[in-house]
């Protein structure tokens, strides 16, 4: 199979993972901070689509003419990895598929040696090609995907994928699993 489009089909791979961790979910819960630093679904899909956009768009001097208010220097701190009040799922999921259809569009017309400039990478790194952005991507996004799997598990208990990477098991199951697991935990010593 043709390396470019190897990469291709993790990156789509892996953007689907990470919007399937929206699906069933109320608004609220999309955008509900699991970690102590806010990590949230919702912020995780708009991150990765403003990633996407600045490497197949910026880098290789393709602009995709959409607006990232988020990403401007008068821009609140991480304003990429939360939705706003007015920013709706709707929104971010079409900023999502907007994002990926600009980049598998820049795939598409570019080869793997295509050279690019990443201009927020340091001095001596800045020089890359079409191979390595899509490296760092598929790898940035399955990064944020496990992000959203666990998010998505702490929300409601759905675990896994939608490949089947978990074992089935029932909720007594998991229960007694998990059981065990802070068993060995406390017997390797205290916290």
């Amino acid at each position: 199979m043709d390396p470019k489009a190897v990469l291709q089909r993790y990156l789509a791979e892996e953007r689907r993972g990470l919007l399937g961790r929206l699906d069933g979910l109320s608004e609220r819960q999309v955008r509900w901070p699991g970690t102590p630093t806010g990590t949230n679904l919702l912020g995780l899909v708009k991150h990765v689509a403003s990633v996407e956009l600045g490497y197949l768009g910026e880098v290789f001097d393709r602009p995709s003419g959409i607006p990232l208010p988020w990403l401007d220097d008068d821009a609140e701190p991480d304003a990429d990895l939360w939705a706003a009040p007015q920013e709706s799922r709707a929104d971010v999921v079409a900023l999502h598929h907007a994002a990926a259809a600009h980049a598998d569009a820049t795939i598409a017309a570019l080869d793997l040696d295509a050279p690019g400039v990443v201009p927020w990478w340091g001095p001596g790194r800045q020089d890359v090609t079409l191979h390595q952005v899509l490296v760092h991507l598929v790898v940035e996004t399955a990064h944020h995907a496990g992000h959203a799997d666990v998010l998505r598990e702490l929300l409601d208990g759905r675990a896994g994928d939608d490949r089947g990477n978990l074992s089935a098991r029932t909720p007594a199951e998991w229960a007694a699993h998990r059981r065990r697991l802070e068993a060995v935990a406390e017997e390797a010593g205290p916290a």
